[in-house]
Order: structure tokens, then C-alpha cells, then sequence
């Protein structure tokens, strides 16, 4: 039996007090992780979530106690530039659809590599989330998709779906229900799957049903997605003025440090 040498937390950056690991390839550590059955909770970073962690200190702690915090949104980014480090931006969905490639790919050295498990999906419409685990089916005939759930569960329900989740042991459980939410749940019920990768991946399940689209990449590749989902979704205005706050903030905070 091939034996491992368990990976450790990259080093995190602080951004407002809040860490960022980075990492030239998140997909290859965690799949790492999964290899190892290491836990992993993935938190995708952005400048709303990093505001609302200023006056949610649960939600801060949260973030603070995951393995790994991606930056997911400009801002974040932006942010690291000011302090001399240089990074690319990584949307939680990407990193999400390539740990769904390499859970689907059949390993050539499957006698030597141990092959990764199932995967769970949780969120979204009912419609949605059967729609998006059948688009990935078809997509990726390897992968196991072994449980899905929509995201409207009902007090009554929720021991059932737990006990899908006990009993399936997913390693990598995707859940879609909206920051600050998600990460709140994942928190709160890891425990019934330890071993497994958990991700908050906001509204991926729509973009991968098709019911909503992502911004041109020409948009993404100079930092304006907020723009493109602020046209899909209007009644997100208040939440966009986070991103001035985290702004100004940010500049503020690098002329104190010097």
C-alpha cells in the first residue's frame, strides 16, 4: 500500500484580516486531499463575503477555520497586488468543474493511485439540480454522482438527506446555497462526512443547468463579472456596494501599514 505524507495548509495571506492561501494549482491539492481521505472545507473568497465578515464574526470564524480560501472574486485579487503579490483569479466554479473533470477521468494507474469517490450535490431548484447532475452525467459518463438534493429541505427532511450523506460518504460535496448560507451549513454538518472536499459554489448549479449564464470571458479576464451579474440580477445592487467599501478599505488599510 502506498503510503502518504499528509499535506499541510499552504501559508495564508491576511486580506482584512481574513487568510488566502495561495497556490498555483487548487485543483491538484485537493485532489491531493481526497487521495489522502483528508477533510477539506473550501471557502471561494470575494470583496461581499470579506464585508460581510466584518459585522458577522461567526461567518469571519468560519473562514478563518478553513483548510483552504480561494480568491474568488477582482477585488480579492486587486487587494494581493497591493502588497506585491501577484495572482490569478479563481472563480469557485472553474475550480469546481476541474475537480468534477478529475473525479470523472479514469485513472491509468488505478493499481497504484487510489481512485477518487463519489460526489454530492446540494442546492438550487428542484429542476435545476437534477438538470445540472444530468448535463455532468452525460459530460463525464465516469463520474458518480451519488446524491443530489435541491436546496429547499425542509426541517422534516433534513435527517434523510444526513443519513444519504452518512451512508454514501461522497469526497467531494458541492453545496449551492448562497453566501453567507452555505458556509454555515458545510460548518455545521462536515462532521457527517469528514474525509469528504466541501464547497460553497454559490449559483454554479444554474450556470451548469443553463437557467443563467456567465459573463464573457472578456469581461472575467479584466475583473467585470460583477457588472454582467448585476444586469442578470438588478435586485443585487445593494449588495455591490460592498465593492467600493472593500475598495476604500483595502487603500486605507495598505497606506497604515506603510
Amino acid at each position: 500500500m502506498q503510503k502518504f505524507v499528509p499535506l499541510e495548509a499552504p501559508e495564508p495571506f491576511s486580506v482584512l484580516g481574513l487568510p488566502v492561501h495561495l497556490l498555483d494549482d487548487y485543483a491538484g491539492w485537493l485532489v491531493a486531499r481526497a487521495q489522502q481521505q483528508q477533510g477539506c472545507h473550501v471557502v471561494t473568497l470575494n470583496a461581499e463575503m470579506t464585508m460581510a465578515a466584518e459585522h458577522n464574526l461567526p461567518l469571519a470564524q468560519i473562514i478563518r477555520q478553513a483548510e483552504l480560501v480561494i480568491p474568488d472574486g477582482a477585488g480579492i485579487v486587486l487587494y494581493l497586488k497591493l502588497y506585491g503579490r501577484s495572482t490569478q483569479r479563481r472563480p469557485g466554479i472553474e475550480l469546481a468543474e476541474s475537480l468534477l473533470r478529475e473525479f470523472g477521468r479514469v485513472l491509468q494507474n488505478a493499481s497504484q493511485t487510489p481512485s477518487l469517490g463519489t460526489v454530492a450535490f446540494f442546492g438550487g431548484q428542484p429542476d435545476v439540480i437534477q438538470t445540472a447532475a444530468t448535463i455532468w452525467r452525460e459530460r463525464l459518463p465516469g463520474l458518480a454522482i451519488a446524491v443530489t438534493q435541491h436546496g429547499y429541505l425542509t426541517p422534516e427532511d433534513t435527517p434523510t438527506f444526513l443519513q444519504a450523506l452518512k451512508e454514501t460518504q461522497p469526497q467531494l460535496i458541492l453545496v449551492g446555497l448562497g453566501v453567507p448560507r452555505q458556509e454555515f451549513w458545510i460548518a455545521e454538518h462536515r462532521h457527517v462526512c469528514p474525509n469528504a472536499i466541501w464547497i460553497g459554489v454559490g449559483g454554479s448549479f444554474d450556470i451548469w443547468a443553463g437557467v443563467k449564464t456567465r459573463a464573457p470571458g472578456w469581461l472575467r479576464d479584466n475583473h467585470l463579472e460583477w457588472v454582467y451579474r448585476l444586469y442578470q440580477e438588478p435586485w443585487r445592487w445593494r449588495r455591490m456596494l460592498a465593492l467600493p467599501k472593500f475598495a476604500w478599505r483595502s487603500l486605507v488599510y495598505r497606506l497604515m501599514q506603510g
